[in-house]
């Protein structure tokens, strides 16, 4: 055992009773520890990390073991549990901090941003092959990811008419070389990757996408007139939130909320609130798939704020239709309602003569069903299996699923992700109702169409639905035959060493 790994002897130390809480409630054994200590310390290169189970029980007794260990602890027990589970949870030091590697409190200035998101996809780049960003990177979560966010609302320098800078002030290289049909290039790039991530899921094309933010990111170096910068930046933006989406998408979680904050900054750059609240929506979004509806309230109540003015309506029921989310993931149904009315009294005004910006033009019929229906199907769970919210979701998960059936068809276009997010919706409602029939079928089809995805997220969600049909149901032919048919075509791991 090497003892690089370890900041002294326990002497004189306390027992460390938040790491002995996760780690009793964990299941796992010491050395069964141990080993997955050692498996993620050779993926992130730490070859010098050799761990055992005397070492374990030294960490138990108190002992402060050296980086990379804290961070590669959190990792596991937040795997475990599904929640973010920091250093300072398992009552370890805090880790140091670099704004490069991962921290969130980043300068906002455009030279800054532009550096920073041009280091951290070059570094995607390279180690994207195997699924991590180094051994610095983690999750932010709690105050230290919202009062960052809030500095999203500080005016910049001088307001937002303020001239341009100087070339020079701006790190800038040479003339502008960019014409308006170019541009229009780039956008429409945006575009096409946003029907791949839909149609495929995240896990297929996201390394094209961070190329091209890199080469984004690069033309930003250049001096170009304040119009074609905001432009740029408006495009960085969009795909550094598309990059951590994707991330999002097949499970880099640390990854994902690193391009979510870096679009922040780069729509921030660009003058675009309404382009940032739809960034913090989907980071309000990740928050409650780690188990942190606190963080997504905070997070979407500062996107409603931020993009009051100039967001659309179809933009604004999204925003509704998130709160309701994360409002029922805290167990407060009658938050839950009302933004649920929002959403669709919002949703009701969306006309076709609407000016929606692209990235917000997937929020159709089909997807206001979906959300609200998941937000009453998550207050069933919280209400303990609660029929009357089972019963409102439904009928809105059912018109979901024919809405993007109908979509997506028979040749495999669409939104091929959200129909089978929605199939699995539908068999855990049958879940909650006790069909377990009509759940297998249900996760059947979605087994079909995640087939033909790139998606961990949705992988996982089948997993899960599947898993608890067969704990309470598994004597039924219908549950055995679907749990059996899981293991053969959608196999555990895997999913993010694919995603290249």
């Amino acid at each position: 055992m090497s003892g690089n790994d370890s900041s002294g002897g326990a002497a004189g130390k306390r027992p460390n009773e938040l790491l002995a809480s996760w780690f009793v409630r964990s299941g796992w054994s010491k050395g069964e520890l141990a080993r997955q200590v050692n498996r993620r310390a050779r993926r992130l290169g730490a070859h010098h990390i050799s761990t055992d189970t005397s070492r374990v029980r030294r960490w138990l007794d108190g002992e402060q073991p050296r980086e990379p260990i804290p961070r590669i602890l959190s990792e596991l027990f937040s795997e475990r549990f599904g929640c973010v589970v920091s250093a300072e949870d398992l009552g370890l030091r805090a880790c140091r901090r670099t704004a490069s590697a991962d921290g969130v409190d980043l300068p906002w200035t455009g030279p800054q941003t532009v550096e920073m998101i041009g280091e951290f996809s070059r570094s995607d780049l390279m180690l994207a092959r195997r699924g991590f960003l180094g051994t610095s990177l983690v999750m932010a979560a709690g105050p230290a990811l919202i009062e960052p966010m809030q500095r999203w609302l500080v005016p910049a320098p001088g307001g937002p008419d303020a001239p341009a800078p100087p070339a020079a002030d701006r790190g800038g290289r040479r003339a502008p070389r960019l014409s308006g049909p170019e541009l229009e290039l780039l956008e429409q790039t945006v575009v096409m990757f946003r029907g791949w991530d839909a149609q495929c899921g995240g896990g297929l094309r996201r390394k094209a996408v961070v190329g091209q933010l890199h080469e984004v990111t690069d033309l930003l170096q250049d001096s170009h007139p304040e119009p074609v910068r905001r432009r740029l930046f408006r495009v960085t933006a969009e795909l550094s939130e598309l990059a951590g989406w994707m991330s999002y998408d097949i499970g880099l979680q640390p990854t994902a909320q690193k391009y979510f904050v870096l679009a922040l900054h780069a729509a921030k750059e660009a003058g675009d609130r309404p382009l940032g609240s739809y960034v913090l929506s989907n980071m309000s979004r990740q928050m409650i798939h780690l188990g942190r509806p606190e963080d997504a309230l905070e997070l979407i109540h500062l996107a409603q704020y931020g993009g009051r003015a100039g967001a659309t309506p179809r933009t604004q029921a999204m925003l509704y239709a998130m709160e309701a989310r994360a409002y029922a993931n805290l167990g407060k149904p009658d938050k839950c309602h009302r933004a649920v009315r929002m959403a669709e009294d919002a949703f009701s005004d969306a006309g076709r003569d609407d000016t929606d910006p692209g990235w917000i033009t997937f929020f159709s019929e089909a997807e206001l069903h979906a959300e609200n229906a998941h937000s009453y199907r998550d207050l069933a769970y919280v209400a303990g299996r609660s029929p009357a919210y089972t019963s409102l979701a439904q009928p809105a998960m059912g018109k979901a699923v024919e809405l993007f059936g109908r979509e997506c068809g028979e040749d495999g276009g669409g939104h091929q992700r959200s129909y089978a997010l929605n199939l699995a919706g539908m068999a855990t409602v049958h879940l909650l109702q006790r069909e377990p029939e009509q759940c297998a079928a249900l996760a059947g089809q979605a087994l079909g169409v995640a087939k033909r995805l790139r998606s961990e997220r949705v992988n996982n969600r089948i997993r899960k639905t599947v898993a608890g049909a067969a704990r309470e149901f598994g004597h039924v032919a219908e549950v055995a035959e679907v749990a059996e048919r899981l293991a053969g075509e959608l196999p555990e791991g895997g999913e993010v060493a694919l995603a290249v």
